[in-house]
């Protein structure tokens, strides 16, 4: 086996792309793992604590504890907001459980806003003729948004419909994290 060390390897004029191991079947193997930052900038966060809403009112969910971020693009302690600094398409999820606690719920709404304007939601509805149902609920949310790499930013907030007026939660749980948000990059 040979060792080539070089601080550079470049295509030749006039191509675009470089090819390793066209003849032969090849694996590269990059040191201690590392990759090849396609899915970097990252990040998870979920809710600690149940967080109170008010009925009929879009709330923003404060998804305070990190499971990982990567690049340190989310802020997850005052605006808890993600703002990648790397242009691109980003796979973007979340959930949250809602629960009023007397199966009082008609709908619960999940939304992502980017840059503050919707641009992704989810709605439970529910039939409140059995007191089973109504209690709670978790939409969740999937989808591909592209992202400028310097001003856009994601956010997610809730809302809550019931029949009675009061308040709900967004139920926060460190073991099970129901509540959550996340996005990685898929790529440009």
């Amino acid at each position: 086996m040979s060792k080539l060390e070089t601080n550079t390897i470049d295509t030749i004029s006039g191509t675009s792309n470089l090819t390793i191991g066209s003849t032969n079947s090849s694996t590269v193997t990059f040191e201690s793992g590392s990759c090849t930052n396609h899915n970097y900038p990252a990040f998870e966060a979920y809710l600690e604590n149940h967080q109170s809403i008010a009925d009929n009112a879009q709330d923003k969910i404060l998804n305070n504890i990190e499971v990982f971020d990567t690049d340190n693009c989310y802020d997850n302690s005052t605006n808890y907001r993600f703002t990648p600094n790397k242009a691109g398409k980003y796979l973007v999820y979340a959930g949250a459980t809602f629960d009023d606690g007397a199966g009082n719920l008609r709908q619960c709404i999940l939304y992502v806003y980017k840059n503050g304007s919707q641009i992704a939601s989810a709605k439970l509805n529910y039939d409140n003729s059995s007191t089973s149902e109504g209690e709670g609920g978790t939409p969740h949310i999937t989808t591909v948004i592209d992202m400028n790499g310097s001003s856009d930013y994601l956010e997610v907030f809730g809302e809550y419909d019931s029949n009675d007026g009061g308040t709900a939660n967004i139920q926060g749980n460190v073991n099970v994290r129901s509540t959550n948000f996340g996005a990685y990059r898929l790529g440009a």
